[in-house]
Order: structure tokens, then sequence, then C-alpha cells
């Protein structure tokens, strides 16, 4: 299936760009084309952020009630194109179909459903004493999408922006166009008020940059690399927006000496693989005591060859998929070369493509161990299907390495001790850290310390996100 689809959704209609500029779309599986969008300008972005303006004042004073009601027909209209959204995943990033039908067009349904119960209870009002403090919407929202989980990142900021009273413009990735085109019909079928969400393609130069510095752009989301969060940032920084950003990751995840090593390797191996290691919360620095690497090493191995199939995301057995482009593919295969070099050694994996691919941004899934933590390797976030394996010889010393990095999204802790496990946990400077294997819902916050970011989504902390804070002081407050 060839998409084409070169108008923008714009005051709730399609409309052509101002200046026509065609873009074609690769299915990185095949390297042939998938479809054709028009990427966007400056003066599209006028249109789209003067039409959020408009509809601001109108649907900034609907009531819960009213944008409950529109959360169930939006949750209706997803589930209604939730196939077609699918497919669109798996042509536009190399998606195996199990995952995209999966969890990757799944969670935009676990999203919407979870605003609605939130909405169902959050007080946008409530009294202080003799103050009354008011929940308002934060107002035009520019929301700026990455390519690598296309629904997750769409809808964790698109649904509370609505379910807040916000009116936005998203710019989802060039690299993933179709499956947020597929939103904004979503959006139209279920009476989305025109005006309260647009949608531009392109990039960041040319929609991006005019998007974070418009002066009637009141609020910035953006999800994607720290590097380009900082020009999100300081695009930003003249109007004085507010700025929220879910940026990179390289999380740790420590296999302490007493752990279940065996569950602990397969479930960690399978996670750094999984969407072709295409994660920013992947654990991708696995922390193993040094008596136990060649245990480890053996177990990670065994997994990797046994039960990851890289190949054709159309076939029923395959679990990793390609990297989304041919950028991406050279990235990482200049990441696996720099590991090598700097001395790390290969368990498995390695340079080039997997045996019997001969086209494709396909990438075998590789694992470093005996990695020292200053390792260009274990410094980076590669975003590929690459773990690293680092040797401690104590707790202490495993907790100074898992917090000697930049960023701060996400960490995991093994230990059959759940004493042990919190104790270390609640040393690791990360927004999210998972014992044991848990894994939150989709109310748990999510967002990163020091340059993963900063802000959370998910929930009641996402719609938090979208809202200003008024005390209304005096006799008309009660």
């Amino acid at each position: 299936m060839t998409y084409d689809n070169r108008q923008f959704y714009i005051d709730g209609a399609w409309v052509d760009p101002v200046e026509p500029k065609e873009f074609k779309a690769i299915n990185p599986a095949t390297e042939a084309v998938a479809g054709v969008i028009s990427m966007g300008s400056a003066k599209d972005v006028d249109l789209a952020v003067a039409a959020a303006r408009r509809a601001f004042d109108s649907y900034s004073r609907t009531s819960p009630a009213e944008r409950l009601a529109l959360m169930e027909r939006i949750l209706a209209a997803y589930k209604a194109h939730f196939d077609e959204i699918a497919q669109a995943i798996s042509t536009e990033m190399g998606a195996p179909v199990t995952l995209a039908k999966g969890s990757q067009t799944r969670i935009g349904v676990g999203h919407i459903s979870a605003m609605i119960e939130v909405l169902k209870t959050f007080k946008f009002e409530e009294m202080r004493g003799t103050v009354r403090l008011v929940q308002e919407p934060v107002g035009v929202c520019a929301l700026i999408t990455p390519w690598n989980w296309p629904m997750n990142q769409v809808a964790a900021k698109v649904v509370p922006a609505l379910a807040a009273g916000c009116t936005m413009v998203l710019k989802p990735s060039e690299y993933s166009p179709f499956s947020a085109i597929l939103w904004a019909k979503v959006m139209h079928e279920a009476g989305v008020p025109k005006g309260v969400f647009n949608l531009i393609n392109g990039d960041g130069i040319n929609v991006g940059a005019p998007l974070s510095s418009h002066r009637e752009v009141d609020m910035v989301s953006f999800t994607g690399s720290t590097r380009a969060g900082t020009e999100v940032a300081r695009s930003a920084a003249a109007s004085v927006k507010r700025v929220h950003q879910e940026l990179g990751g390289k999380s740790p995840n420590v296999l302490l000496d007493d752990a279940d090593f065996e569950r602990a390797v397969k479930q960690s191996v399978l996670h750094v693989f999984q969407n072709s290691g295409q994660s920013c919360n992947a654990p991708t620095r696995m922390l193993v005591p040094a008596s136990k690497m060649a245990a480890v090493e053996a177990i990670a191995k065994r997994i990797t060859e046994t039960l990851v199939v890289v190949g054709d995301p159309t076939a029923d057995k395959t679990t990793v998929g390609p990297v989304v482009s041919k950028l991406q593919f050279e990235r990482i295969e200049g990441f696996i070369e720099k590991g090598i070099a700097e001395g790390a050694h290969v368990i498995t994996g390695g340079a080039g493509r997997p045996e019997g691919l001969s086209k494709g941004y396909f990438v075998k899934p590789t694992i470093f161990s005996n990695v020292r933590n200053d390792m260009t390797i274990a410094r980076e976030e590669i975003f590929g299907p690459v773990l690293c394996i680092l040797p401690y010889e104590t707790e202490e010393e495993a907790v100074q390495i898992a917090n000697d990095t930049p960023y701060g999204l996400a960490a995991y802790v093994w230990s059959q001790d759940n004493v042990r496990a919190r104790r270390v946990g609640n040393r690791i400077r990360a927004g999210q850290v998972a014992l044991n294997g848990a894994s939150g819902d989709m109310q748990t916050p999510f967002g990163g310390f020091k340059m993963s970011g900063n802000g959370r989504e998910y929930g009641e902390f996402g719609l938090r996100d979208f809202l200003e804070v008024k005390a209304m002081i005096g006799v008309d407050a009660a």
C-alpha cells in the first residue's frame, strides 16, 4: 500500500500547504517509497496557530463533562481505525506486525481510556481556606513528536491537552506521518471542534522551530533527542513559554548478586531489542557483578540467538524489524564499530546486516560485554538494538556507575530481596525505577531527571502539565 496525503489538517478541514514541497517517506524494510506527504513552512504554522488561537476562547470554557464526552467519542473513533493505524505504523517505521497491532497501537487506547478515568474525578477547582484554586488550560500548545512510538507520543500529548481545555498544533515526525494523519481523521470523526486540533507535517527546521518560537504559542511539548530538545528550549525562551521535554536516556539495569539471573537477563535482553532498540527507556546498560559475568554472557547470547528473530515485519515470527531510516542505520553501525574499536567484547551480533538480508535498514542485535562506563557506547544513546554489559565489584560501585550518566529517564533493579531492591532503586537518579521486572500502567508518570527532560506524561500527571493554577482571592472566591 502506498500512502498519498499532501494536505494539512487546519481549522477543522484538510487544506493545501501554502508552499507545496513534496517529501517521500521510505518503508525501512524494503527501502521503497511508502508514500508522499507535503512539508510545511512557517506560513503554514502561522495559519494553524491562528486557528488554534481563535478556538481557544470557546474550547477553554467547555466543562469537564463536555471534554469527557469528547474523549469517549475519540476512543470509539480510534478503535474503528485501529487496524489501519497498526498497518500504517508497520509500514512507516518497520515495526513487526505483532508489535504494531500490539503495544504500538494499543497504547493509544490506553492513553485515551486512562484520561477518561482521570476526568471523571479530577478537581479543576478546590478551596484552600478562603482561596479558590482554579486549574485552567495553559493555552495554545505546540506538540512535537518523534517516530519511534508514534501513537504513544501523539496520544500522550494530544489527549491531556484536549482534556485540559487547550488547543494545539501537532507536528509529527516526517518519518512516521501516516499514523498521525489517521489520528487527525479520528479527531475529525469524533467531532473535535474546528481549530482545537491542527496537524502540519514537516521537519524541525521549517515547522518545529517556527512553532517553538511562535509568540502565540503558550507551551511546547517535545519528545525527541536531547540535542533537539535544547534547540526547542532555546527557540521558546524569548517568549517565556512553558517547555515540556521528554528526551534521551541511557538507562542502567542493575542486576544485584542475588538476582534471578535467568529471568532478569531474558526479560532485559528482549526489552532492549523490542522496537529495534528504538525506545528511550530501554535498559541498555546492564550492570552485572564481575563474578557473574560469564554466566550472564551465556544467558544473553542464548536468548538473543534463539528468541530474537530479525526480518520481514509482515511475518508473524519476526520480533525485530528494521530501524527507521538509512541515517539511523548508519549511525547505529558507527556506534557498533566504535565499540569494537574501543575494546568492548562482542558476544553476539556486530557490524553489518544480518545474514540473508541484503536490503532494508536491518541491524544485527548486538551485545557487548566488558564495557567500561567511559566508552562511547556506554555514554551515548545509540537508539538501536545494542546492549552493553558492564561489570561491577560492589553494590556501592553499581550505584555510582548507574548514576554516572547525563541522563535520568529510567532505571531497573533486580534482587530477590525486595527491601534491597528498593534501597538501591531509591539511590538512582531517574524518573522511573522498575524493580524485578515490574511495569507501570497508563497512570504511571513518565519523564526524566537531568538531561532526560522535565515534566511528566501519562494520566493525571500528564493532564497537570497542560494546566495553569489561578488563585481566586476574596469574597467572590467562596
